[in-house]
C-alpha cells in the first residue's frame, strides 16, 4: 500500500468512524485489506453495501493472494437453515440487508457473537434503509462489536441539512477521517512518482464553436426563464455552468420534489429542456457530426415545437440546426457535384498523431510488446473509435451518412473497405495451436466491448491507404486473461503496440479500470474523454508500478464546455471537503454516539404513553410500572425492501416476518393491510392483480384495509403525470378505485403521505386490540401457497414482471417460474408444451398469444368513416382507439 492508504487503514483499524476519501483514492484497497485482517473463523463481520462487481473483485484479489477462509456472498441461493450454520462458521460475509434484518429478527444470526460491520457505500445508507436497520438491530443487543464505514462520494454529504451527522448517528460512529486529494500525505506519496502527463488541448472547428455558443445562449435562455416564472423558488445553484454538469439535474430534482405538482407545465418543460440542451453538448464534443446531426434533427419536429418551452423560436436555435446540418456535407475535396464531405472529429486526428508517437516509441524496443489503454467515456464512444481505426475517417463518416440520410454517395464502399480490413486479419490460435475461427458479433453491446487492435490508425485525411509496416489483428480482450497467454516476445518483434479501447466504468463497474490496469499493466494511457476519478486511478496506479513508466496522453477540447464541466466537478470536490472539514470542526459529538450503553436515543424504542412507562411512588416506596402485553405486527418478508417495517420496529412494535399468501401486514387477527406505493397501485389495477388481493383479504379477514402510501420525498397527491404514465390520467386510477370499493364494501382504503405516518397510524390501530398469531396467519390462503417461498428462491423483480403477462395468474405462476429457466425458454416453448406445464390449454393460448402475436394500433378512420363507427366512438368517455393482431 502506498504512504496515504496505511495511514487509512491504521485510522479506521484502530477506531471505528466513517471514513470519506476523494474519488479514484483507492478506498477499495483499503477495505480490501480489512476484509483480509478480519478473514477468521474466529471472527464474524458482515459486510454491507457492497454490489456484485465489487464483491467479485474483492473475492478474487483475496483468492488470488491466498488468503483462507474466503468470504462467502449470502444470496438467496442459501436455505435459512443453511444460513444460520454459515453465521456459526465465522468469517467475513457478504450479506444482503433484506437477508440480514429477516435472520436478525429471527435470531438466526447469533448477535453477541458478531465482530463488527464493514458498510462500503456509507452515503447512501439513509436511502437504503435497510443497512441501518441491520446495524440499530446489531446495536441493541452488541455493545462490543465495530462499525467501520466507507465513502468515496464527498458531495453527498453536504445535501441538507447535517448530513454527516445524521449518517454518523445512524452508523453509531464517532470519528470521521477526512481524505480529499489536497491532503498532505496523499499529495506527498503521489508526488514520490510523478505521473508522466502530456495534455493536448485540441481546438475545435469554427462549426462546433458556433454550435456550442448556440447551445449555451438557449441554456442561459431556459435558466433566465425558470427563475423569471418562479421568483420564490430558491434557485441560486440553478446557473449555465452548474446545468453543464453531470449531477445538475439528479440534485434539482430533489429540490423540487416535494413541490412538483405546484410548479406550472412551463417550468416542468424548462427542466426538461435543459437536459436536453446538455445533451446536446456532450453529443457535440464526443461524437462525430452525423451522429449529432441526428440528434438535433429529431427536436425540429412539430410535436416537440408545440411542447417545448420556446427555445425553438430564437435565433440561436436556427444557427444550431444549420450548422449542424452543413458540418454534414461540408465542401467536396475535388469540388465534383454530388459529393459530401463531413467535417472528421477534431480529436481523432490528434489521436491518430499520438498513436503514431507512441509507435515510433515501441519499435526503440522490440523486445517489448507494449500496450495503449484508450480510456473513453461509454460504449457508443468505444465502438466509434473502433470503427475508425478499422475504417478511416472518410469512409467512417460517409457510412453514418448513408445510413442516416438513406442515400447513396460516390465513395469506395465502405462495407467492402471493413471487409478489406478484415481479410489480413489472422485467426486467433488457441492454447492447444488449433485454430478458432470466430464471426464479428454484431449486436451494439458487442460491438461495444473492448476491443484489442495491434494496427496503427488510419490518417483521417480521407485516404484510406494501409500503412506498409502494419497488419491488422482484431480479438476481444476477454480472450486474453494471463500474460502466459499473450504471444512468444520473439514473435511480437516488429509488431506495432496492441490498443485496448474501453470505458472508464465498463458495465458500470466502478472497479473496472482498476482491473484493466492490473491485469493489463500498460505502458501508456490515452485519456480520449476526461474523467476526474480516472486520472486518480492512473495517479495510484503509476505510483505502485513505478517501474512501468507510465505516459498519460489527455486528450480535451481547449475553452470548450468539456473542460469546463471537468473544472466544475474538481472544484465541487473540493468545495465539498471544505465544507466538511468546517463541519467536523464544529460538529458536536455525543459521548456515547456509538451506542455502547443502553442511554442511547436513537437505541430507544418509544412504543407507549408516558404514563404506562413512567414508575410512580406509593407508600414511599418505588412501585414498577404496569406489566403491558408486548405489541407484534406480522409482515411479509417481501415487505423488508421497505421502510416501513424498520419504522415500526423503532416505535416498539416487534414484527415477526413471515410468508404470506394474504396480505402485506397484520396488525390483529381481524385487521389485515395491503400496502401499496403509488407506482405499484397503478400497476396492480391495470393487471387485475389487485382485485384477486382485495377478494383474499375480504375473504379472510373481517376489516381489510389498502393502504396506498406515497413517498415522504414527493408530494402527497394523486395527479397529473408525476406518479402516472403519459398513456394513464390519475382520472382513471381513481375510478378504479371507486370500481374497487363497490366490488368490496368492507375494503377500507388508507391514504398515507410518508412511511412515519403509516408507522403511528399502525400503532393506534392496535390499541386495545389482540395480537395476531403468525401460525395462523401464515396458514391463510393455503390454496394460493406455492410449493417454495417465491422470495427466498425468485428474483422479485422477475416475481412482478411475470404476473404481468397476460394469462398469469397466481395459480399458474409457480409452474412458470420453476420449469420455465428465463424469459428466452418462455418464448421457445410451443402451446402444446405450455398446455402441459400448466395443465390448463386455455391459459396456454392466452400466454402464447400474447408472448408472440404482434399488435398494431390501427388507424383512426376520420370523418370519412362510416355512423356506426361514429356512434360506437362516441359512447366512450374519452374515445378511445382500436388495436388489430
Amino acid at each position: 500500500m502506498l504512504e496515504y492508504e496505511n495511514q487509512m487503514f491504521l485510522d479506521i483499524l484502530h477506531q471505528d468512524g466513517l471514513l470519506v476519501a476523494a474519488k479514484g483514492l483507492s478506498v477499495e484497497t483499503v477495505f480490501l485489506n480489512l476484509v483480509k485482517v478480519y478473514s477468521d473463523p474466529g471472527n464474524l463481520v458482515l459486510v454491507l453495501g457492497t454490489r456484485g462487481k465489487e464483491e467479485e473483485y474483492f473475492l478474487s484479489r483475496l483468492l488470488d493472494e491466498g488468503v483462507k477462509p474466503l468470504p462467502k456472498v449470502i444470496t438467496t441461493e442459501y436455505s435459512s437453515a443453511e444460513r444460520e450454520i454459515v453465521y456459526l462458521e465465522g468469517g467475513v460475509l457478504f450479506v444482503s440487508p433484506r437477508i440480514l434484518v429477516v435472520d436478525l429478527l429471527k435470531n438466526r444470526v447469533p448477535i453477541a457473537n458478531i465482530t463488527g460491520f464493514l458498510v462500503y457505500r456509507a452515503h447512501g445508507i439513509l436511502e437504503s434503509c435497510q443497512e441501518a436497520f441491520a446495524i440499530r438491530l446489531f446495536r441493541q443487543k452488541n455493545k462490543t462489536g465495530f462499525v467501520k464505514a466507507f465513502s468515496s462520494s464527498p458531495q453527498s454529504f453536504t445535501r441538507g441539512f447535517a448530513q454527516v451527522q445524521h449518517i454518523m448517528k445512524t452508523l453509531f460512529v464517532c470519528n470521521l477521517y477526512l481524505w480529499p486529494r489536497f491532503h498532505a500525505t496523499v499529495k506527498s506519496s503521489l508526488e514520490k512518482k510523478k505521473l508522466v502527463v502530456t495534455e493536448l488541448h485540441i481546438n475545435m472547428s469554427g462549426a462546433m464553436l458556433q454550435i456550442q455558443a448556440a447551445i449555451l445562449d438557449l441554456i442561459q435562455f431556459s435558466v433566465k426563464e425558470l427563475k423569471q416564472i418562479n421568483p420564490s423558488l430558491d434557485l441560486e445553484d440553478v446557473t449555465v455552468e452548474n446545468a453543464i454538469s453531470k449531477t445538475f439535474h439528479k440534485v434539482l430534482q430533489l429540490q423540487l420534489d416535494p413541490i412538483w405538482h405546484q410548479l406550472s407545465s412551463k417550468t416542468k418543460q424548462l427542466l426538461a429542456d435543459l437536459r436536453t440542451l446538455r445533451t446536446m453538448l456532450c453529443y457535440l464534443t464526443r461524437y462525430d457530426c452525423i451522429t449529432f446531426h441526428n440528434l438535433v434533427s429529431g427536436f425540429r419536429g412539430m410535436d416537440y415545437a408545440l411542447k417545448c418551452s420556446g427555445w425553438l423560436l430564437l435565433d440561436a436555435a436556427e444557427t444550431l440546426f444549420l450548422v449542424a446540418k452543413q458540418r454534414t456535407s461540408g465542401t467536396p475535396k475535388n469540388g465534383k457535384e454530388g459529393e459530401v464531405e463531413p467535417e472528421p472529429c477534431p480529436k481523432w486526428k490528434v489521436l491518430s498523431e499520438v498513436l503514431e508517437e507512441i509507435n515510433l516509441i515501441a519499435q526503440k524496443d522490440p523486445s517489448r510488446t507494449e500496450k495503449v489503454l484508450i480510456l473513453v467515456e461509454d460504449k457508443r464512444t468505444c465502438d466509434q473509435l473502433k470503427q475508425y481505426l478499422l475504417m478511416g475517417a472518410r469512409n467512417l463518416l460517409l457510412h453514418l451518412y448513408e445510413k442516416i440520410f438513406k442515400c447513396r454517395v460516390p465513395h469506395k464502399n465502405t462495407i467492402a473497405a471493413a471487409a478489406e480490413v478484415n481479410e489480413d486479419e489472422p485467426e486467433p490460435i488457441n492454447e492447444d495451436n488449433t485454430v478458432e475461427v470466430k464471426n464479428e458479433p454484431e449486436d451494439d453491446d458487442a460491438l461495444q466491448d473492448r476491443y484489442m487492435l495491434s494496427q496503427k490508425p488510419r490518417s483521417d485525411s480521407g485516404d484510406t491507404e494501409e500503412c506498409e509496416d502494419m497488419k491488422i489483428e482484431l480479438s476481444q480482450y476477454e480472450e486474453i486473461k494471463e500474460e502466459s497467454q499473450l504471444p512468444e516476445v520473439e514473435q511480437m518483434k516488429g509488431h506495432p503496440p496492441i490498443i485496448i479501447l474501453q470505458p472508464a466504468k465498463k458495465n458500470d463497474d466502478p472497479l473496472a479500470l482498476t482491473k484493466t490496469l492490473n491485469e493489463l499493466k500498460p505502458r501508456f494511457v490515452v485519456m480520449y474523454d476526461v474523467d476526474m476519478t480516472a486520472v486518480r486511478r492512473l495517479e495510484v496506479f503509476n505510483s505502485l508500478h513505478p517501474e512501468i513508466h507510465l505516459q498519460v496522453f489527455f486528450l480535451i477540447y481547449g475553452g470548450s464546455v468539456e473542460e469546463q464541466a471537468y473544472l466544475t466537478m474538481l472544484r465541487r470536490e473540493k468545495e465539498a471537503f471544505e465544507f466538511l472539514i468546517r463541519e467536523k470542526a464544529q460538529m458536536v459529538v455525543h459521548a456515547d454516539q456509538a451506542g455502547l450503553t443502553d442511554d442511547h436515543p436513537d437505541l430507544a424504542r418509544d412504543s407507549s404513553k408516558p404514563s404506562e412507562t413512567v414508575n410512580t411512588r406509593k407508600g414511599g416506596k418505588l412501585q414498577p410500572s404496569p406489566s403491558k402485553t408486548e405489541s407484534k405486527i406480522i409482515v411479509d418478508m417481501r415487505e423488508f425492501r421497505s421502510e416501513l417495517p424498520a419504522l415500526i420496529h423503532k416505535r416498539g412494535i416487534e414484527i415477526e416476518p413471515v410468508t404470506l399468501q394474504v396480505g402485506d401486514y397484520i396488525l390483529t387477527p381481524d385487521i389485515c393491510v395491503e400496502r401499496k406505493s403509488v407506482s405499484d397501485l397503478i400497476g396492480s389495477l391495470n393487471s387485475g392483480r389487485l382485485y384477486t388481493q382485495a377478494l383474499a383479504m375480504t375473504r379472510h379477514y373481517a376489516k381489510p384495509m389498502l393502504l396506498i402510501e406515497f413517498d415522504q420525498r414527493k408530494p402527497f397527491v394523486l395527479q397529473g403525470q408525476y406518479y402516472v404514465s403519459k398513456n394513464v390520467s390519475s382520472s382513471d386510477v381513481t375510478a378504479k378505485l371507486q370500481l374497487l370499493t363497490l366490488h368490496f364494501p368492507r375494503l377500507r382504503l388508507v391514504w398515507s403521505p410518508s412511511p412515519y405516518a403509516t408507522a403511528e397510524l399502525f400503532q393506534e390501530l392496535k390499541q386495545g386490540q389482540r395480537e395476531p398469531d403468525a401460525t395462523a396467519a401464515a396458514s391463510i390462503g393455503d390454496d394460493l401457497k406455492p410449493e417454495i417461498d417465491f422470495s427466498e428462491k425468485f428474483n422479485p423483480a422477475i416475481q412482478d414482471f411475470m404476473t404481468k403477462l397476460p394469462g398469469v395468474s397466481s395459480k399458474n405462476l409457480q409452474q412458470l417460474l420453476v420449469k420455465c429457466q428465463n424469459l428466452d425458454h418462455l418464448l421457445s416453448l410451443t402451446k402444446e408444451k405450455l398446455s402441459e406445464i400448466l395443465g390448463n390449454s386455455t391459459q396456454a393460448q392466452i400466454i402464447y398469444e400474447g408472448l408472440h402475436n404482434v399488435h398494431q394500433i390501427e388507424e383512426d378512420p376520420g370523418p370519412s368513416s362510416s355512423a356506426s363507427w361514429k356512434n360506437k366512438k362516441s359512447k366512450g368517455r374519452g374515445g378511445f382507439r382500436r388495436f388489430k393482431t
